[in-house]
């Protein structure tokens, strides 16, 4: 099953760049999250945290 898989996308002209975007994508992704994560403010990283349990 792969081997045909495989075989198939190898004959489409251009291929090779869409696992490049996807990586790209997925990286900036997690980098960009990771610097909200660390720049957010305490304050606001607490008030939302309580968003669940205040009704």
């Amino acid at each position: 099953m792969l081997k045909f898989v495989k075989n198939h996308l190898e004959s489409i002209t251009g291929i090779e760049i869409y696992p490049i975007i996807s990586l790209t994508i997925f990286f900036t992704f997690f980098v960009v999250l990771f610097w909200w994560v660390f720049t957010a403010k305490k304050e606001y990283i607490s008030k939302v945290s309580q968003l669940p349990l205040d009704n």
